[in-house]
């Protein structure tokens, strides 16, 4: 058997002081955790405040560098380099700004940058590369914001939209944009079509062993004198192969640079039509086999 031998006001007594020192305790820590969250939140509410009033002044800095730069007459290729340049520093610098509100000096920011750039340059070389491509671009000039070129390496081609940092835009023909890493251009050769008015047209015509040359020749001369978007009188068809199935016939001719694709179009056409009438065909690849019965 158990006796309670204290008295019941006794006991409530010290329930009481037990729970008010536990409710105590946790008071204290909510008290001071408070202040913290408190400012803390506020910190964070600041910065984004700080990255808000940042951006837009990165914004009013590069529209007003655009307008000076199209005063002073500027090559809009330095132009479109130099914006994506300022705009990387000017976010670095914002965000060093933001940092030091939660206690990160700049000495300390610019070691953490250093260490980290370095950690960085070696697992990105292709961006750095990337980067002296087109600072390379930039200081040479084999292409400018306009031109229209042809990327060796990877057969892309279009037109140079902008020339960035760590890379070049190109509107296609059917109007897609395509991102080519500044490092490919410059390891790559590049054709820079629009560095003259006219370009080649240089097809291939494949016709049957069994088909005239002469006249297979002839018909691609006529076309070409009719076609109007010829520029020039020289006109060269030639019998540029012996293929397994089929003589290859070069066909070359110059247009302006803007009507190449029209021009091409428009005269694959007209050889398919022009030959269907004069019954010259188009041969396919394919393999003969002769077999021979051996005597017994």
């Amino acid at each position: 058997m158990f006796y309670i031998t204290a008295a019941p006001d006794e006991i409530a007594e010290k329930v009481v002081n037990e729970v008010t020192k536990r409710t105590g305790f946790f008071a204290d820590y909510i008290d001071g955790l408070l202040p913290k969250v408190l400012s803390g939140a506020i910190e964070i509410i600041i910065a984004i405040i700080i990255f808000f009033i940042g951006s837009k002044l990165i914004k009013f800095l590069l529209s007003v560098l655009a307008k000076a730069w199209e005063k002073h007459d500027v090559d809009k290729t330095i132009r479109t380099f130099l914006n994506s340049l300022i705009k990387t520093a000017c976010y670095i610098l914002l965000v060093m700004v933001i940092l030091s509100l939660f206690g990160v000096t700049t000495a300390s920011a610019i070691a953490v940058l250093g260490s980290v750039g370095i950690t960085a340059g070696l697992a990105l070389q292709g961006s750095l590369s990337n980067f002296a491509g087109g600072v390379l671009i930039l200081l040479l000039k084999p292409f400018t914001v306009g031109d229209y070129i042809i990327d060796s390496g990877s057969g892309l081609e279009g037109t140079v939209k902008e020339i960035a940092v760590f890379y070049t835009k190109l509107y296609t023909v059917d109007k897609k944009l395509v991102v080519i890493p500044n490092g490919m251009l410059v390891t790559n050769a590049v054709t820079n079509v629009t560095g003259t008015t006219k370009r080649l047209m240089d097809l291939t015509i494949s016709i049957d062993y069994s088909d005239d040359i002469k006249l297979a020749k002839t018909i691609l001369k006529k076309l070409a004198e009719e076609n109007h978007y010829r520029v020039d009188s020289d006109i060269n068809v030639f019998v540029k192969e012996l293929g397994d199935s089929s003589v290859d016939l070069g066909f070359r001719y110059f247009v302006a640079v803007d009507d190449y694709w029209d021009a091409r179009w428009n005269m694959l056409e007209e050889v398919k039509l022009a030959f269907d009438e004069a019954h010259i065909t188009f041969p396919f690849k394919q393999l003969n086999l002769h077999m021979e019965n051996d005597a017994d």
